[in-house]
């Protein structure tokens, strides 16, 4: 006998988890109040902690004397390509900026499967770890700002108010630009001269010293590399068979059984959100939910929605992109970019639900190897193809559902128009005629249950 799981209504679903919740200047930095001070005890994803890769003290002051006069000689050099490059680098958190580029760079080398979910997690993760442990450096040396040591120096930035060593938006550069690098290695030149420019453009914005800068590439890209080495790696390789019988699957090469064994940041196990058994496939349950599937009246709205959800991002599936670009919007209406670590922590949990959320769903999907509509149905015809794996739960359900509960708990005036996304997606794949009723309903409750258990890690991390 099978236990139908409940339907929760999704808004109160979001809104439980949401209570539940340049110009040239002169002088000292102009950023009112110390910079989340504390940030270095945070708690970190990989990093056993912040202290771990603490940085030796920074150059003497005969040695700082020195670099003064090198970030004074690129202050009289700035022209408008130089200011331009300023600008751009400081706008709003480098967690944004890496964010972009890796939309960028996935937008022109899509790749199958959860990898580009996977990467998306693995950056913010280093992103995450590597300004935690900047912000541990930081406060362990106190190194004064180039404009604290000389008041006269003209600044192209407003200076944050946070130690000098090491130089924060040269951390994000090392880490991210080492993760995008692993994924897509081919980019890896112009992902390395794009670090490089980063760290550059806060020395010439009289925002930090050329140590800072040197120290702060190295410091991430230390983190990057233990990020990598925990969660890059392709995982076990399934070698198990397709099973056959009446209302399972037939395929010869289910994408994505491997990824159920990535290495996981929240989940205890892929199955601990697994749901119950979907309708058998004799029963009156699963007549009517192929019904439903069968006679939905399809109309111009329901059509673009599907291709909304499908192609939108860039032409790719999902919200991956979408949850990067939703972050930075929010964090920058919030006032909260102004601080790399809290940034990089929004983006981190956003993504690692996200992310979490592609486990469960496939761990669910390769137990009960759940045949498709089309499959019980050969009649059946579909809006856009149909993918190539089983259809319990489904993973557009689950991996919306997930990441906004995140969202809700980090804007909580938002979760009425994340209950949107998360409805909408969902019922979009009802509609292109790939998924049944009872694939949405699980999926949205596997990703209720995640994104759930990264919000309470989240009340615990010290933030």
């Amino acid at each position: 006998m099978r236990s139908r799981a409940v339907t929760v209504p999704l808004l109160s679903i979001l809104l439980l988890a949401a209570c539940a919740t340049g110009t040239t200047q002169r002088g000292a930095p102009a950023a009112a109040g110390a910079v989340d001070p504390g940030a270095g005890a945070w708690r970190t994803w990989v990093l056993g902690s912040g202290k771990e890769l603490r940085l030796p003290p920074p150059p003497d002051a005969q040695a700082t004397a020195a670099e003064l006069q090198q970030v004074r000689s690129l202050a009289g050099q700035r022209d408008a390509a130089a200011l331009e490059r300023i600008r751009r680098w400081d706008f709003w958190s480098p967690a944004h900026q890496w964010n972009d580029i890796l939309i960028d760079t996935s937008a022109a080398n899509p790749i199958p499967g959860g990898s580009g979910i996977r990467a998306f997690a693995m950056m913010n993760v280093a992103l995450h770890d590597a300004l935690v442990a900047a912000w541990d450096s930081k406060y362990a040396h106190s190194r004064r700002r180039p404009g604290q040591v000389d008041g006269g120096l003209a600044t192209a930035v407003a200076v944050p108010q946070s130690p000098s060593y090491p130089c924060e938006h040269s951390v994000a550069a090392g880490a991210a630009a080492a993760v995008i690098a692993h994924v897509y290695p081919k980019e890896a030149q112009r992902l390395s001269a794009l670090a490089d420019e980063a760290a550059r453009s806060r020395i010439a914005a009289g925002a930090a010293f050329p140590s800072d800068t040197k120290a702060g590439l190295e410091l991430g890209r230390a983190v990057a590399a233990r990020v990598i080495a925990h969660m890059g790696t392709a995982g076990g390789k399934w070698t198990g068979t397709v099973p056959a019988g009446p209302g399972l699957w037939k395929g010869t090469n289910p994408v994505g059984v491997d990824e159920v064994q990535w290495t996981r940041l929240v989940l205890t196990s892929p199955s601990q959100f697994r749901p119950a058994a979907p309708p058998a496939p004799d029963s009156p349950e699963r007549a009517a939910e192929l019904a439903e599937v069968k006679n939905f009246k399809r109309t111009p709205f329901t059509n673009s929605k599907v291709s909304y959800w499908q192609f939108g991002q860039q032409g790719q599936p999902g919200v991956t992109f979408r949850l990067s670009e939703e972050v930075g919007r929010r964090l920058a209406e919030d006032g909260l970019h102004a601080s790399a670590p809290r940034a990089a922590r929004a983006y981190a949990l956003v993504h690692v639900a996200h992310y979490e959320g592609w486990i469960a769903s496939q761990d669910a999907k390769f137990h009960y190897w759940t045949a498709r509509p089309n499959q019980f149905d050969p009649t059946i015809t579909t809006v856009i193809p149909t993918p190539p794996f089983p259809t319990y739960p489904s993973n557009a359900a689950t991996l919306v559902m997930a990441p906004t509960v995140v969202l809700s708990y980090l804007f909580p005036r938002e979760a009425p128009r994340y209950q949107g996304w998360a409805k909408q997606f969902g019922e979009s794949r009802l509609w292109a005629g790939i998924h049944f009723r009872s694939d949405v309903d699980s999926g949205w409750q596997i990703g209720r249950r995640v994104g759930e258990a990264v919000v309470e890690r989240a009340k615990r991390d010290g933030s």
